[in-house]
């Protein structure tokens, strides 16, 4: 059995009883019902995704994947490509965003190389980052599939892989994003999965103008034309219209449910991901933790797909994990409301009356 199989086997919904049993906590803590709101509706899915009253969300990672696109040669960003592996350097120099804020949440950053499009040799020897490079960035989406089946289920694969390197040492997994053109295939993929228009679902990314955006556009439609994903099929999306980036995103997800543990998923790109993941298997949406929503317009559209509710909505744009990352101090908040927080008769408070 492949691993990807073996993994789809392992995923069950979350647990009832445990959700049952913090929910019957939640009712009784010393304060008005449910005063806490969306924090307490968070606690019951973590019961119920780690099977505990007492989920343990102390191991915290930031799994960032980087991957470059053959679509950027059709103009559809402002930067160019060599942005890719210079943000990855930043990334292990400990100064970009996502570093900053993982370091306030207490999460560690894991970087994967997936396919940039450059040598990254040097930081995989000097263990800085981890090596599942696919090839040097996908193919044109614009003229062709993205990438080969094989290549799709290997990119699914090594994103499982990761999850099942760290899983003794990390709780809740976070996913990030790191790779020049990416929302590109990214609303395609929306589209296909949400069967909203490419204008409703198109932002400007990077900062495209009127006339890039409506050249983005004009693209995308091209790419649904030229590669007509089937959208039923996971794997069949990603290999023709996803990236190496995103297929990694969508195997973490699938590895951390099938850990049974929290994956908080941070933005557009990473959605993208959560879809690809939640087409290969349904059941994946019990574990998944929506961190913000974007400013991509089309990320609303996705999140309801998926039927989550995001935890944060601050009109951020900059992936790499930054959302996940703000969005873990709210997991760890939960859980402490779950298990610190007394109740009546453990504070000995007069309830309300029945």
């Amino acid at each position: 059995m492949s691993l990807l199989d073996s993994t789809i086997k392992s995923i069950y919904p979350q647990d009832s009883e445990s959700r049952d049993r913090a929910k019957e906590r939640l009712d009784q803590l010393a304060m008005p019902h449910w005063a806490l709101g969306d924090l307490m509706d968070l606690a019951i899915d973590l019961a119920g995704m780690t099977r505990s009253v007492k989920p343990v969300v102390s191991g915290k990672a930031i799994v960032t994947m980087a991957g470059d696109h053959g679509v950027a040669a059709e103009g559809v960003s402002k930067f160019p490509q060599e942005v890719t592996p210079q943000m990855v350097y930043n990334f292990v120099n400990g100064g970009a965003g996502i570093n900053a804020l993982a370091r306030q949440a207490g999460a560690e950053v894991v970087v994967v190389d997936m396919g940039v499009a450059a040598d990254m040799t040097e930081l995989v020897e000097n263990g800085k980052i981890i090596n599942k490079k696919i090839g040097l960035g996908t193919n044109n989406i614009a003229q062709g599939a993205a990438m080969s089946m094989a290549n799709a289920i290997r990119s699914v694969e090594s994103g499982i892989e990761v999850v099942n390197e760290l899983a003794d040492s990390v709780d809740v997994f976070g996913t990030g994003d790191m790779g020049i053109g990416n929302t590109t295939p990214s609303t395609a993929i929306a589209a296909v999965i949400t069967g909203r228009s490419v204008e409703e679902l198109t932002g400007r990314g990077t900062g495209l103008d009127d006339a890039q955006l409506a050249h983005k556009q004009r693209v995308i439609k091209q790419i649904l034309e030229c590669n007509k994903p089937d959208p039923k099929n996971g794997l069949d999306i990603l290999a023709k219209i996803g990236g190496f980036e995103i297929g990694g995103i969508a195997g973490l997800i699938l590895g951390a449910a099938a850990q049974r543990k929290p994956i908080v998923v941070d933005g557009f790109i990473s959605t993208a991901g959560a879809l690809i993941a939640i087409a290969i298997e349904p059941f994946v949406r019990d574990y998944i933790v929506c961190a913000h929503r974007s400013m991509e317009p089309g990320h609303q559209y996705m999140q309801e797909k998926i039927g989550c509710r995001p935890l944060l909505d601050l009109n951020l744009r900059l992936g790499e994990g930054t959302g996940a990352a703000l969005a873990m101090n709210l997991v760890e908040a939960a859980v402490a409301v779950l298990t610190e927080v007394a109740t009546f008769e453990e504070a000995a408070v007069a309830g309300a009356d029945k």
